[in-house]
């Protein structure tokens, strides 16, 4: 088995963990594979987009989510190191309102499963950041919300011990109370 898949305090989100290979040449993992990824993770999966980012130290991106054309991403760092954060926003959850977060970094080679219907966000941990993840479904920004990133009613515990580099849109997000959600 190439992967050991991990379940958080919110079940539909997973922490995968693939097998790596080293030695003094450096490393070698599959990043991804179809079908473990269906037969461990999340059966009927489809995803039709990737995306990297980078950022400095102390950059916050999210909560994101889209309205509608929902998405899950899979989501791992391939430089340096983030927190990395689940939201659920689907009101008839019994976990909605809340959170998981996972340290993922370039050296530990973590992969997080946020499936459709969570927000998600990160802060950068390290001096940068390569982030990259795929998602389900294409990027629509007329249905992209944003959570604030400190909503008192979510209370994330985000490690970080300065106030974060926010986007305007970021900065401007509404409080969970008040967000669109799934319903």
């Amino acid at each position: 088995m190439a992967i050991q898949v991990t379940s958080t305090a919110l079940p539909e989100v997973k922490i995968i963990e693939p097998k790596v290979f080293g030695d003094a040449r450096g490393f070698f993992f599959e990043s991804f594979n179809a079908r473990e990824f269906a037969e461990q993770v999340a059966m009927g999966v489809e995803f039709v987009q990737d995306n990297h980012s980078r950022s400095t130290k102390g950059v916050l991106r999210g909560l994101h989510y889209q309205i509608q054309h929902a998405q899950g991403k899979l989501v791992r760092v391939v430089e340096g190191e983030v927190f990395d954060v689940a939201v659920d926003v689907r009101k008839s959850s019994p976990n909605f309102g809340k959170w998981e977060g996972v340290v993922l970094s370039g050296d530990n080679h973590r992969q997080l499963w946020i499936p459709p219907g969570f927000a998600h966000g990160f802060v950068v941990l390290s001096e940068a950041a390569q982030f990259l993840y795929k998602t389900t479904d294409y990027w629509f920004p007329e249905h992209e919300r944003s959570i604030v990133w400190n909503d008192p009613d979510i209370g994330i515990e985000w490690p970080i011990a300065m106030e974060p580099i926010l986007a305007a849109r970021d900065a401007q997000g509404k409080r969970l109370a008040d967000a669109e959600c799934y319903e």
